[in-house]
Parts: C-alpha cells; sequence; structure tokens
C-alpha cells in the first residue's frame, strides 16, 4: 500500500534524487521542503513516513523530528550530520548516511 511521504532536504539534487526513489517505489511524496519551518508546516497533510536531513537551511531538523514522533509518525535520518551529533532522545532513530546507497533508502521505506 502506498504511503504518503515527506522529504526535508535542502540540497534540491538530493531532494530530487531521493523524491524519485520514494516514487519508484510506490509511495506518493506529498511535500519536499528545504528548511524545518516547512517541513513543521506540512505535518498536518497526512504524512505516513518522512526522510529528514539534519543540517537544513534554517537549522537542524530536531523540532520536526520531535513533531514528527509526538504524532507518532515513522521517519528516518538521511545525512552527511554523524550520528553522534543527534541529541539522546532520538538517537535510536533510524540513520543512513550520506552517500547512501538507494537500496538503503528503498529498504527505509514503509512495506
Amino acid at each position: 500500500m502506498a504511503k504518503r511521504v515527506l522529504i526535508v532536504e535542502d540540497d534540491p539534487l538530493i531532494a530530487f534524487d531521493l523524491q524519485a526513489i520514494v516514487e519508484d517505489a510506490g509511495h506518493e511524496v506529498v511535500s519536499v521542503c528545504a528548511s524545518r519551518r516547512d517541513g513543521l508546516a506540512e505535518l498536518g497533510r497526512g504524512i505516513d513516513f518522512a526522510l529528514l536531513d539534519v543540517d537544513l537551511t534554517d537549522g537542524k531538523s530536531f523540532p520536526v523530528a520531535q513533531a514528527l514522533r509526538a504524532q507518532c509518525i515513522p521517519f528516518v535520518f538521511v545525512s552527511g550530520s554523524l550520528r553522534s551529533e543527534l541529541p539522546a532522545e532520538l538517537g535510536a532513530v533510524p540513520f543512513i548516511a550520506k552517500p547512501y546507497a538507494e537500496a538503503a533508502i528503498v529498504r527505509a521505506l514503509p512495506a
């Protein structure tokens, strides 16, 4: 069953690549955002899953991650940052390091 996916990524080329991977896997990309402000604004659109970069145009994506967690929406960090940079409460969230393999993104997507 197709899921509604939010992508929060500030690099347009990476965002485009992630969107293609998600859509090729049969899911719908609801929105692609480059900032945490825009990512937070999209949460009311019926998101089922999210891919989050850590470093965005307006800071870290942690407020988006915390809002997703509060709404019980699963997500994965896809980032060039180090896992050790995550706050303790987000340390167990799945983390895919950039550069990533397409297969790693596909495996992280919901079934």
